[in-house]
């Protein structure tokens, strides 16, 4: 059975920080890319940072210099560091582990969702 479950998030002031972890088992977790997304109240689900199988990373511009995305494949874990908070942050983050392969000519696809953790900033 496949499981992320994700910790970390709670109540900040504008200019905190925090760290979300998510900790994977059921799947090889080296093999997949790891993404962060969020959802804000009445927003559409977005991407917020992701992490390939080989540590390349990629962010959305509005986190690009506060936000890191890191990996540890001996915990099978991803984590988000989130610095410089900001109100306009505060959304439910999701984690996601992603896996595509291609095996005898047909596509298999793999994606696995976190719980959801709440992340507020205010003052």
């Amino acid at each position: 059975q496949v499981q992320l479950v994700q910790s970390g998030g709670g109540l900040v002031q504008p200019g905190g920080s925090l760290r979300l972890s998510c900790a994977a088992s059921g799947i090889v977790f080296s093999i997949y890319a790891m993404a962060w997304y969020r959802q804000a109240p009445g927003k559409q689900r977005e991407l917020v940072a992701a992490i390939t199988s080989g540590g390349r990373t990629n962010y959305d511009d509005s986190v690009k210099g506060r936000f890191t995305i890191s990996r540890d494949n001996a915990k099978k874990t991803a984590y988000l560091q989130m610095n410089s908070l900001k109100p306009e942050d505060t959304a439910v983050y999701y984690c996601n582990a992603d896996l595509s392969t291609l095996v005898g000519g047909i596509r298999h696809e793999y994606d696995y969702w976190g719980q959801g953790t709440q992340v507020t900033v205010s003052s």
